[in-house]
C-alpha cells in the first residue's frame, strides 16, 4: 500500500464551498499521508494560498478529527484507511463526471437491470441515467439511492447490510445475500485501486466481499476509476482483472499500466479532460 500513513474520519465533514476548496483539503491530507506532519509555511508555499486560508482549513479538518494542529503546523492522527466520501466527492469533479458519462453509454436501450456500487464516480453514473426509462438499478450505496430514488421513471432497489460511515455503503452478509439473489446485465463499480498486479482493490475487506458478490451476479462488469487509482494496490482484493470487462479512466493514467491492463483482456476506455 502506498504511503506510510492514511487518514479517515467522520462522515460529517466541512462542506466545501467550491471544488477548489475541496481539492485543497484533500491536498492537505495527502501531504500528511506522505509525511506524517507538515509546517504551516510549507502548506502556504505548496498550496499557493494565504496563511489565514491554511489556518481555517486546518481548523476545519481538526474539528472533524482528520488531523491534529501543532504549534506552526499539523500532524496526522492515529491512522485510519481512507478519505470519507464527502471529501472524495470534491476531488477531480470534472474528471469523474466525464468518466461517469462514458460508462453510462455502455447500457443498451430498452429494459435493463444494473447494479451500482459505492463511490463518487459510480454515483455519477447513476446521475447520468436519471432520464432513462425501463431501467432497474440495484445499489448498496445510500448516497446513490437518495439521489435517484425519487425518480418515477426508475425502479430502484436497495440491498440490506451494515452502513460503512466512510463510504455510506451497505456491506456484509445481508448485502452479499441481496446481490446473490438477483441477476443483472451490468455492474458499475468504483474502486480504490486498479492494477495488472493486484486486480481491483479497496480499503475494506468487508466492502471487498460485498463488491465481489455484485460482480459474480452480473453479466458484465464496468470499473470506473480516475487516474489516481490506476497502478494502485490497496488492502482488500475484490477480483482479478479477468472479471472486469471494461475500465473507464482519464488520460492522466500511466500509459504503461494501462497497456498491462489491456493485455489481461480488459477493455480500457480513456476520457480526455
Amino acid at each position: 500500500m502506498p504511503g506510510g500513513h492514511a487518514l479517515g474520519g467522520s462522515e460529517a465533514l466541512p462542506r466545501a464551498g467550491s471544488g477548489k476548496r475541496a481539492d485543497r483539503l484533500v491536498a492537505i491530507l495527502g501531504v500528511l499521508n506522505e509525511r506524517g506532519d507538515v509546517s504551516l509555511q510549507d502548506l502556504v508555499t505548496e498550496l499557493g494560498v494565504s496563511v489565514a486560508t491554511v489556518r481555517r482549513d486546518l481548523a476545519d479538518l481538526e474539528g472533524q478529527g482528520l488531523l491534529s494542529r501543532t504549534h506552526g503546523g499539523a500532524r496526522v492522527l492515529a491512522p485510519a484507511l481512507e478519505l470519507p466520501v464527502r471529501l472524495r466527492a470534491g476531488q477531480s469533479h470534472q474528471v469523474k463526471q466525464l468518466i461517469a458519462r462514458r460508462a453510462a453509454t455502455f447500457l443498451p436501450e430498452g429494459p435493463f437491470a444494473i447494479a451500482i456500487g459505492g463511490g463518487t464516480t459510480a454515483a455519477g453514473v447513476a446521475r447520468a441515467l436519471i432520464f432513462r426509462t425501463d431501467l432497474t438499478i440495484v445499489t448498496n450505496s445510500l448516497t446513490t439511492a437518495t439521489e435517484i430514488g425519487s425518480r418515477p421513471n426508475l425502479r430502484v432497489m436497495m440491498t440490506g447490510g451494515l452502513i460503512r460511515a466512510n463510504s455510506f455503503e451497505l456491506v456484509g452478509a445481508l448485502a452479499e445475500n441481496s446481490f446473490a439473489s438477483i441477476n443483472v446485465g451490468m455492474a458499475i463499480l468504483g474502486v480504490d485501486g486498479v492494477s495488472a498486479e493486484g486486480g481491483i482493490t479497496t480499503h475494506d475487506e468487508t466492502e471487498a466481499r460485498t463488491n465481489a458478490a455484485m460482480i459474480r451476479h452480473a453479466q458484465r462488469t464496468v470499473v470506473v476509476a480516475d487516474s489516481s487509482k490506476i497502478g494502485r494496490i490497496t488492502l482488500a482484493k475484490v477480483a482479478g482483472l479477468e472479471s472486469v470487462g471494461d475500465l473507464v479512466t482519464d488520460d492522466a493514467a500511466p500509459p504503461e499500466e494501462l497497456r498491462r491492463i489491456r493485455a489481461l483482456g480488459t477493455r480500457v476506455h480513456v476520457v480526455g479532460v
